[in-house]
């Protein structure tokens, strides 16, 4: 199924619709195959030991997942997690921008499956991998 937003235009919606995490997270590419989606690692990602932390790591997993599901379906801001499983491998590298690499495995009426693997910017291996469903808003039901 062909995309329906870009990656400039995924930016612009979450930083007009998403103000608390305005600059937290930028959409690298957008395209039938998958979304890519870079989380800035600031200070207040970190835990003890100077990793990121796991709410981090989730945050960057729902947010890949959300752009997946608009790149099909267009801006709707309503659509919501209803499932997520996650699965933390390894460490991440400290320090290090995360990127979150998304794939739409389905896509119906009301619900969206991706799955997302999670990579320390410059490690070979992810450092995470997780499933998420959402629910999406009938048409006409947005903000």
């Amino acid at each position: 199924m062909p995309v329906v937003m870009t990656a400039d235009e995924m930016n612009d919606f979450l930083q007009t619709a998403f103000l608390e995490v305005a600059g937290e997270f930028h959409v690298e590419e957008v395209s039938e195959a998958q979304v890519v989606l870079r989380l800035r690692v600031q200070d207040r990602h970190l835990r003890p030991g100077g990793t990121i932390s796991g709410p981090a790591m989730f945050g960057l997993a729902d947010v890949t997942a959300y752009i997946a599901t608009l790149a099909q379906i267009g801006p709707r801001a309503l659509a919501v997690t209803t499932n997520c499983s996650i699965d933390f491998m390894r460490k991440p590298a400290a320090g290090v921008d995360l990127l979150g690499y998304g794939r739409l495995l389905k896509l119906g009426k009301q619900l969206s499956v991706t799955d997302v693997l999670l990579f320390s910017e410059g490690m070979e291996k992810p450092v995470a991998r997780a499933t998420l469903t959402y629910a999406i808003p009938p048409k006409g039901i947005d903000l």
